[in-house]
């Protein structure tokens, strides 16, 4: 099988494309052939170096990709061969509150499903669809569940509510339709016309174009009638936190998932933001294999799919990289792994 491992954080050089036997799974794992992965803003930053948790040297890339099962140890009473199936972030963070002894990261600190085969807990994995593409299967597990969880972890997210997101980027695409499935009005702030366009494609409300209008939070509370956003999106942090902290509503929720921002290196909020709102700032660190679960039945129940923006060959994953880092298209960032 093939696999590719970061030997050295830097550029995309540091990904070596290694050559061995499939692994033989273990009495409560299974083996699985991976279809596809694809790329998320972590995966870029581990790539660089700039990623909070240091990763493994010799990792094998990616926390996001789907295949099938093609084997299982005895033990395994959770999947079963033929299975479609997709990887969980935190392996070994099933449900309730992430605790550090589960704090494990597929693609970082153990090996992701930038390979052909891998061998996997199967505790590990949830079950896709059979009816959902491949492509799409492997776009789920980290800014699927991002969004989510950003819209539901802090309580009921209510119909008639106001979300309000940031930019065209992965996670974004997915809280528009996540927050529209609920029943909210939507308010996106978007600096590109390819962006825009695909924001109202998906069903925001409103876009805001952030290049006529850079105090996008008056605009947002004029679109609200003065109430603001029940819930903000932040997925840009230092740059674009003040505009949030103003453009929420009196008891809103600001969900903070940024992870690493260029300058300034640390949030910065006016006193006099700060001083006119109640809202809370909560910090949100993708999720679950139950989050995940949960995400999984939201596409497939409303036909919710990723937004795929460009597929990549196996051989051509420096590429595919470089196209991500370079904001080619928008949406996810695909590499075909096995027809």
């Amino acid at each position: 099988m093939r696999s590719y491992r970061l030997d050295k954080p830097g550029q995309t050089d540091g990904l070596s494309l290694h050559h061995g036997e499939p692994p033989a799974p273990g009495p409560t794992e299974v083996l699985v052939r991976v279809r596809a992965a694809s790329l998320n803003r972590r995966d870029a930053l581990i790539l660089s170096g700039r990623y909070p948790l240091p990763a493994r040297p010799g990792v094998v890339a990616l926390s996001d990709g789907a295949g099938e099962v093609v084997a299982a140890g005895a033990a395994v009473t959770r999947l079963r061969v033929g299975d479609h199936v997709t990887g969980s972030y935190f392996p070994r963070w099933t449900d309730g509150r992430l605790r550090p002894e589960l704090a494990d990261q597929l693609g970082c600190t153990v090996d992701g499903l930038l390979t052909e085969y891998a061998v996997l807990d199967e505790q590990a994995l949830a079950v896709l669809p059979a009816e959902l593409g491949w492509a799409e299967g492997a776009s789920l597990t980290c800014a699927g569940v991002a969004a989510w969880r950003a819209l539901t972890g802090g309580g009921p997210l209510l119909a008639g509510q106001t979300v309000l997101t940031l930019g065209s980027g992965d996670v974004s695409l997915f809280a528009v339709r996540f927050a529209r499935m609920h029943g909210c009005r939507v308010i996106a702030v978007s600096g590109s016309e390819a962006g825009a366009e695909r924001l109202a494609e998906l069903g925001a409300d409103h876009v805001i174009d952030r290049r006529r209008t850079p105090e996008w939070a008056g605009e947002v509370r004029r679109l609200t009638g003065g109430a603001g956003a029940d819930v903000v999106v932040e997925t840009h942090g230092p740059a674009t936190i003040e505009q949030s902290v103003r453009a929420a509503a009196l008891y809103g929720q600001i969900v903070l998932l940024w992870v690493v921002g260029n300058q300034p290196a640390a949030l910065r909020i006016s006193d006099e933001a700060y001083a006119g709102s109640l809202a809370t700032i909560r910090p949100e660190f993708v999720g679950s294999r139950a989050d995940l679960e949960a995400v999984i039945r939201a596409v497939g129940t409303h036909g919710l799919g990723p937004v795929v923006g460009r597929e990549f060959g196996f051989d051509e994953v420096p590429q595919a990289y470089r196209h991500f880092l370079e904001r080619g298209t928008v949406g996810k960032t695909v590499i075909r792994v096995a027809g």
